[in-house]
């Protein structure tokens, strides 16, 4: 399939039977596609596009949804590469200052013009090294990323499929290091070095030069999950130390602000809390919640996006407390690899939620709009 083929609209709309909320299906084809990781917006062209992945034609390529024709645009044409280079766009993000993209093909790091098509390579990766999460600065200049020592050769790994090697990879504590690419083309460089798995760089949607990076690996064995890093002064820092052995944290994500950072977890005895703090690890807001979930979403503390037991739930601060949840639609994904888990994430004006579910038996991307909360169904787990 040529790049710049346009394929008809798969879109479908259908009321969710458990909510009534509106549900738009966006694709429909007998192939895995998915949205980007929850972290990373895949909208573009002022919020009129979104971008996904998807394995059409036996090959993992990058698409654009144009959401009001639902079209569906290919816009790249690679060849598939084995493990550990595969072709995946989980870890792809989106330039906020204009419509470009970056993903990672092999060794480089590709910046893909969402327009003209054209690409080019912005920084290439020396052999024996493996790659995270990247993420563009507020400004648009430079792309950050985690890339960390390849131990494919010794450690049998495949982190996209269960996790294979996930554990191990944490004890052998890899060589990491964070780089930094300039978004012009001239030129990349590492900022940060140390001997431990670093994974989930996220900038901040505000501030250029913060971001966060994790200590990769079991969220109860890590030493500290959530770091911030200063790549004006090369400065990292703990952010949410563990309160108690056994307590974990993690799926950290950054509010609209650009200044707070949102978590979950669970204490040792199992209770779970919601929590945000600043970026420089202060003023801490942290809340027990009802139910359960795995990843979550939001653009401030006020309504929070998460996928547990099946269903598509949203939480509502209420100014003391997080109230019960409450049903935005069923997803019914088996979660079985990285690209079929759910990963909701609410547009920038919390009208949608974008989520992928292979409740159809191939993976889908899906947009669900959002009612108001007290018309939405309680759930009481």
């Amino acid at each position: 399939m040529p790049v710049d083929q346009i394929h008809p609209s798969e879109k479908s709309t259908y009321q969710d039977h458990d909510s009534g909320a509106t549900v738009h299906q966006l694709t429909n084809h007998r192939a895995h596609s998915h949205h980007f990781y929850f972290t990373n917006t895949g909208w573009y062209a002022d919020d009129t596009k979104l971008l996904v992945s998807s394995d059409r034609g036996n090959a993992t390529n990058l698409y654009g949804i144009d959401l009001s024709s639902g079209e569906i645009h290919q816009l790249t044409d690679l060849t598939p590469l084995p493990l550990p280079r595969e072709v995946e766009f989980l870890r792809a993000c989106v330039n906020p200052t204009r419509d470009e993209t970056y993903f990672w093909y092999g060794l480089d790091l590709i910046a893909l013009d969402l327009n003209t098509l054209e690409s080019r390579v912005l920084y290439q990766m020396d052999e024996g090294w493996d790659v995270s999460m990247i993420n563009c600065s507020s400004d648009g200049a430079h792309v950050y990323a985690s890339i960390s020592e390849d131990l494919s050769d010794r450690i049998r790994v495949d982190y996209l499929r269960g996790y294979v090697g996930f554990a191990e990879t944490w004890e052998a504590k890899p060589l990491s290091r964070i780089i930094r690419a300039a978004t012009d083309g001239s030129g990349g460089e590492a900022v940060y070095e140390e001997q431990y798995w670093i994974g989930h760089v996220n900038t901040s949607p505000t501030i250029p030069h913060i971001l966060t990076f994790c200590h990769e690996g079991p969220w109860d064995k890590v030493d500290n999950r959530i770091w911030g890093f200063d790549a004006e002064t090369g400065q990292a820092w703990k952010i949410r130390e563990p309160k108690e052995d056994g307590e974990n944290v993690g799926h950290e994500y950054w509010f609209a602000d650009g200044e707070r950072i949102g978590y979950h977890g669970h204490f040792p005895d199992g209770s779970a809390h919601l929590g945000s703090c600043r970026y420089n690890d202060t003023d801490h807001i942290e809340n027990s919640f009802p139910g359960r979930t795995g990843h979550i979403h939001s653009n401030d503390e006020n309504l929070i996006v998460g996928d547990g037991g099946g269903v598509v739930r949203i939480w509502k601060w209420n100014g003391e407390a997080y109230e019960n949840p409450r049903i935005l639609c069923r997803h019914n994904s088996s979660s079985k690899i990285q690209q079929l888990h759910v990963h909701p994430r609410f547009s920038t004006d919390n009208s949608q939620v974008v989520f992928t579910t292979d409740v159809s038996g191939y993976g889908n991307v899906y947009l669900v709009d959002v009612p108001e909360f007290t018309t939405l169904p309680v759930i009481d787990e």
